[in-house]
Formats: structure tokens, sequence, C-alpha cells
């Protein structure tokens, strides 16, 4: 049957009335949260539209937070969330501090066992990796490059895999030669390697506030004070108030996750981007940046990384196959710009080389475009995986329960009002579930009433229990010790 609406073309746009029609839809309940509303082609064919009338409908559909794409699946109602959790860094201080990195040594967040699927560790499940493809590619290269796998293959690392790290730059936005990439063996040993290279002992980096505890352990072990700055869960960390830190006091760096941040997952716009870099050059203050979920956009258009507005040199970029790939290949690459002598040095000081195999085997799985293929596999996984955390988190927390609404990645930040994460960390602990306590996030012990939620591993009735007890746990911790 054709829609009555869509017979006056002196109105609006085909689209849009369209667009409006589903709508009213999705209002009276026809297609309710997180159902499929028609196919492209089953729009044309009910309305009598064009193909090119029924995408730009759903797209207009997206555009007002109706619907949401997925790739290969079509577009979905959105499901109503709580409101987008705000910064919960009320009185943000300047004040450069020390680090202690103990909290983070103490505790557990179950990353030992990857059949074992955890709320704590952000690792992915192994039905995520691409491990057969990388098996076949390893043996591939040892069995066609023997003496070469046995060898060091010393700082930039690999030809081939800098080559095709180059290639695959250009998704993120940004051009650079092969001899601009430098191997490591990780994200992790890139940021280190960042940080030493444009900072000294003592100096002062700004970093955002929630921050990544690994980049807050990596800070510590080199004697480097920090200051805070709240970040936002959508946009990302607050220009203004980094502007006034890098004005008004000496910052050797400024140490980011640009794109599905953990642990708050936001991701920042061009705009943010580029008004980051002009910032900061304004200033001569250089930007390591950490964008090892930039690949694992839902929607499967990959965000630019700053590094894309980069016209200087001055954005030490930092990627990994751990998160896309396999973490236990332990490869990952940066893009130093102009610092990239001192990085070079420091690579070559303390790791000698990355393993010269992986390199190889991920080289092939990039040029041969099996790459391309695994992502489009796990970005439709992690959307799933994170609707299916998030309806869970909704169904079990207690009311006034807050969290954000990645668009990527695979981490969720909640906040529960009232409640201390360190104590439920004990509770949840004691019944085997691990979870990743607020403080955990900040350099000042802050964000005491937040807790992050992996969900990198494929949703099983075990996670589903695991989230329900949780539920359970954090109202008893908000009801106060057991008697």
């Amino acid at each position: 049957m054709v829609c009555t609406a869509l017979q006056f073309p002196w109105m609006e746009p085909l689209y849009v009335q369209l667009a409006d029609s589903i709508a009213r839809q999705i209002e009276e309940g026809v297609y309710p949260p997180g159902s499929r509303i028609p196919s492209v082609r089953r729009l044309r064919e009910q309305h009598e539209v064009s193909v090119t009338t029924a995408v730009e409908a759903c797209r207009l559909l997206e555009s007002r937070g109706l619907v949401r794409s997925r790739p290969r699946s079509g577009f979905f109602v959105e499901r109503s969330r709580p409101e987008v959790l705000e910064p919960a860094v009320p009185a943000h201080s300047t004040r450069a501090r020390r680090l202690d990195a103990a909290l983070s040594l103490r505790l557990n967040l179950g990353i030992g066992n990857p059949q074992r699927p955890t709320l704590g560790a952000a690792v992915q499940g192994t039905e995520l990796m691409a491990i057969t493809t990388v098996n076949r590619l390893l043996s591939q290269a040892m069995r066609l490059q023997p003496t070469v796998c046995h060898s060091y293959d010393a700082p930039p690392g690999s030809p081939e895999l800098r080559r095709a790290v180059a290639q695959h730059g250009l998704d993120a936005g940004y051009s650079v030669s092969p001899d601009d990439v430098v191997i490591t063996s990780g994200a992790k040993e890139a940021v280190y390697l960042s940080i030493r290279a444009v900072t000294r002992p003592g100096d002062t980096v700004a970093i955002e506030s929630p921050a990544y505890y690994a980049l807050l352990e990596v800070l510590a072990s080199l004697d480097r004070k920090v200051i805070e700055v709240p970040s936002h869960p959508r946009r990302g960390i607050d220009l203004d108030v980094l502007g006034k830190v890098v004005s008004r006091q000496r910052v050797a760096a400024v140490a980011i996750v640009s794109n599905f941040s953990n642990p708050s997952g936001s991701c920042m716009t061009d705009a943010h981007k580029k008004a980051l870099v002009d910032l900061l050059d304004a200033h001569d203050v250089p930007l390591v940046e950490d964008d090892v979920y930039g690949d694992l956009a839902f929607d499967g258009s990959r965000p630019k990384a700053v590094k894309a507005f980069d016209t200087r040199g001055t954005v030490l970029y930092c990627g990994s196959f751990s998160k896309t790939v396999s973490p236990g290949m332990r490869i990952g690459w940066a893009v130093p710009g102009r610092y990239q002598y001192e990085f070079e040095h420091l690579k070559l000081v303390v790791n000698q080389a990355s393993p010269t195999a992986p390199q190889l085997a991920l080289a092939a799985l990039v040029e041969g475009g099996g790459f391309d293929r695994h992502l489009r596999r796990v970005r439709r996984l992690y959307a799933e995986q994170m609707e299916r955390m998030i309806d869970a988190v909704d169904g079990a927390f207690p009311d006034g329960t807050r969290h954000t609404d990645p668009r990527g990645g695979h981490v969720l930040w909640v906040q529960v009002p009232g409640l201390d994460s360190l104590a439920l960390y004990e509770r949840a602990a004691a019944e085997g579930i691990h979870i990743a306590p607020g403080p955990l996030f900040s350099a000042s012990g802050g964000f005491r009433d937040h807790l992050r939620l992996n969900t990198g591993f494929p949703w099983t009735d075990h996670i589903a229990s695991q989230v329900e007890t949780l539920g359970r746990l954090v109202a008893e911790t908000l009801d106060g010790p057991s008697s």
C-alpha cells in the first residue's frame, strides 16, 4: 500500500515525507525500540520511491536520533536511554600532582583468561580476534621467510608493515610515508616512548579526566606530574579548561584517547580535533594521541584521527592491532612526527625490536584486505554487545543510574550516585565478578561513584547473570555494610 503522505510532491521533499511517516510509526509503537525498520528495498516497494529517496529518509531519521544503522543489518529504532552522563569533575583542579599507581597494581580486573568473559578488563573474546587468519599468515611468513622471522627487525620496523600502516592511515584521515611510521610492541609502548620523547622527569602532562589507567601507570613510572582536564562523554576533553591550563603554566605535553575513549567512550568531532591542534600549536605543546579504538565505530564510518589535522608534526600518533585483531601479537605503531629521531632511539634502547613474524603476518592481513573484512564483521558484533550490556544495566541497576552511550569501542562508563565503587569491587570480586572501579581512572581518586564495564565478549547467559548479580550488589552497597 502506498503511503498517501507521499502523494503530494508540492509539499516537503519525498525523503522528508517518508522520514516523517516512519517517525510517526515509531512514535505510535509500530516499530518499538530495538526493532528493525523496513529495509531500503522494502521502503522503495511500499512507498513507490527511489532507492535514493529511501536511503536519504533513513539517514534523516538517524540524524534525528530515531534510528541507528548497523553495518550489513539495516536501521534499528533507538532505545530510550538515560540522560547522557556529564563529566563528574565538579571542581577541577589545575594543580599539577604526582601519581601513585598502587591502586591499579592491587586490583584484579580479570585479564588472565581470554576464554572467560570479564566485565573488568577492556579485552575482547577470542571470537572477536582474527585467530584463524593470523595463524595462517604467521605460518606462511615462517615458511616463506624463515631466516627473516628469526632475525631482529630493528627500528623503525618491518618495511612491509610500515607500508601497510601508512595505507591504513588514509582511513583515519592522515597521509604519511612508510618512513614516518615506527613499529612498536603494542600501543602502550608507543605511548610510553612518546611521553619519554617529549617530556623529562618532573615535567607536567595534561590528561583528560577520566583517563585510561594504563596512561596513569606510564606517567607515574616516568615521574611525570599530571593535570586533570575534565572530559565530556560525547565531545571529549574540555578545550576551554585546557586553554586556561596551557596559557597559565608550563605543560610539556597533552595525552588523550581521541576516538571512543577509555573509559568514557567519547569521540571528538572533527571541529573539536582541529581546535585542539590549533590550541596546542599556539602554545607549542605536543600531543600524544592514542587511537586504538578508532577502527571500531559501530556504524562503520572510521572517525578521523587528530593526526589528520596536524600540519607541524606535533602530534605523536599511537595505534595498535591489539583491540582489533589480536592482543597477543603485541604489535602497534607510532607516527611520531618531528620527534621521530628521539622516538626511534628510545625504541632501540628500551626494546631493540618488535617480533618479526607477527609484523609480516599483520602486513599481509592489511594489504590482502583481510583486515577490512575482519573489521566489518566485528564492528557489528561490538555494536550488538554494547546494546545488550546497556539493556542489562538499565534493567538490573537501581533507579538513578546513568551511563554513557558509546558509538564505538567496547567499554561502558556507568555512574550510580552515592555508590562506593571500591566497596562494590570487593563485593563483586567475592562472587567472582570483576569490574573496574572509577578511582582507577583518576589521578586524584575521583569518580568513586563510577565504574567501567567491558563489552568485549559475545553476549551469553553467563554475562547476563553477572550483570544481574552486579545490580543486586550495587543496591546492597548503596544500603551500607552488611550486618
